[in-house]
């Protein structure tokens, strides 16, 4: 039986206290509903993560769709990988918001949501008549997020900003390659990545907010933001110690042996973070006279014969392969591992036995495979209840279901295109 929701419990029974058992991660979120208005990746991956949780996420497009991520190679059928990397979990309807029928039923959208999430340039949403304001004025308690790649505000504010630019500008960059070589992008988009996560933290905590307040909120999301304050230590110390990091390819500008070596078949990585790990390294390695070298006595001595050590290292490296040095290493508390193509990745014993490929059933693909959610809660993952969906597939059903369109309705939005 439920019990009473204390005062902050959230209106639509999402955050409710309840009896033990009675819910679970899954539906932590459930009757929290999202419009999602973003494309491509920042913006659909956090809401991808609220529709993990049990949030009912609408993905609202123009007919024939406006995110370029539908477009990006490779596909499976006619659907990008890319697109069904970013959108599990949720609905999908078309609707023509540069017209006025479309806006009316945005904006009765709108008066049943807790969260429009948006990634346009700066601007355009005012310009569409639904900025912040006015949709304060549907809905007084909504929460609007905004992501863009340089924020809401100041002398970039209406540049636009795509990940790989803002690993540029962020400094990411800089710090990124070999210490001969040209600065370089991270092979992931760490920024888009990074910043969806802040979009799930930051609505979780304005959900929390607005059932405390009752007021809506306005969060402002700048990939450059959330770039830079992820620097870290590079960060650090820079502002503490006026220290500028230098590009050190797979090494550790502070710590050292922390870095990959070719063994006798494929690289590895290992990361002796302590003199403990070193002396550990030494010992494997058949050198317990490292230990005891004035050079190696200390990682600050480590640092400062930072070629010699590695020139050693290499040598012993490669008289054994990658998997032989992992087993004996890791025995030791040494964190290392072989360094794995995207194949290797998920032939990995741990990766399998973790379980991080979820099957669902996909429109009109059948059966597909995805990386499923990295939560574990209670010893359960989070499922994946819907392949992302196909351009539109639940407009129909948004309009008959909440608005009670007949078909005669939903054929003349069709034909004025506004559906």
């Amino acid at each position: 039986m439920m019990k009473k929701a204390p005062q902050f419990a959230m209106k639509l029974g999402a955050f409710f206290y309840m009896e033990k058992g009675e819910i679970k991660m899954e539906n932590a979120l459930k009757g929290v509903k999202v419009l999602d208005l973003s494309r491509v990746l920042a913006g659909p991956l956090g809401t991808m993560l609220l529709a993990d949780m049990g949030a009912d996420v609408l993905r609202v497009e123009q007919p024939g769709g406006s995110d370029d991520i539908r477009h990006w190679y490779p596909f499976v059928g006619e659907e990008s990988t890319y697109y069904m990397a970013a959108n599990r979990n949720k609905r999908s309807m078309t609707l023509h918001l540069k017209t006025e029928r479309g806006r009316e039923i945005f904006e009765k959208l709108v008066k049943t949501a807790d969260i429009v999430v948006e990634n346009f340039k700066s601007g355009t949403l005012d310009r569409l008549g639904l900025g912040y304001e006015r949709l304060k004025t549907i809905k007084p308690d909504i929460i609007l997020c905004s992501i863009t790649g340089y924020g809401q505000t100041g002398p970039m504010h209406k540049h636009p900003g795509y990940d790989p630019v803002i690993q540029a500008v962020s400094g990411l960059m800089d710090v990124t390659g070999q210490k001969d070589g040209d600065p370089t992008r991270v092979g992931i988009p760490v920024a888009d990545i990074m910043t969806s996560h802040y979009v799930a933290i930051s609505l979780l905590g304005a959900l929390r907010v607005r059932d405390q307040e009752q007021e809506a909120q306005h969060v402002d999301l700048s990939l450059l933001d959330v770039q830079v304050s992820s620097l870290a230590n590079i960060a650090s110390s820079y502002l503490l110690k006026n220290h500028i990091t230098q590009r050190m390819g797979n090494a550790h500008g502070n710590i050292t042996p922390y870095e990959t070596f070719q063994c006798a078949d494929d690289p590895i990585m290992i990361a002796a973070g302590n003199d403990r790990m070193f002396a550990a390294v030494a010992n494997v390695m058949g050198h317990p006279e490292w230990v005891d070298d004035n050079r190696f006595q200390t990682n600050r001595d480590r640092i400062e014969h930072r070629d010699e050590l590695r020139a050693l290292l290499e040598e012993v490296f490669a008289q054994k392969t990658a998997a032989e040095w992992e087993d004996l290493l890791s025995e030791h508390g040494v964190p290392c591992g072989a360094v794995n193509n995207i194949e290797q990745v998920f032939e990995h014993p741990q990766v399998q036995h973790r379980e991080m490929v979820k099957k669902g059933e996909h429109e009109t693909l059948g059966e597909v495979k995805f990386v499923r959610n990295p939560i574990r809660a209670n010893e359960e993952t989070l499922p994946i209840d819907q392949a992302p969906p196909v351009l539109g597939e639940n407009t129909e059903e948004v309009l008959a279901g909440e608005f009670g369109m007949d078909e005669e309705s939903l054929q003349v939005l069709k034909k004025e295109g506004i559906i």
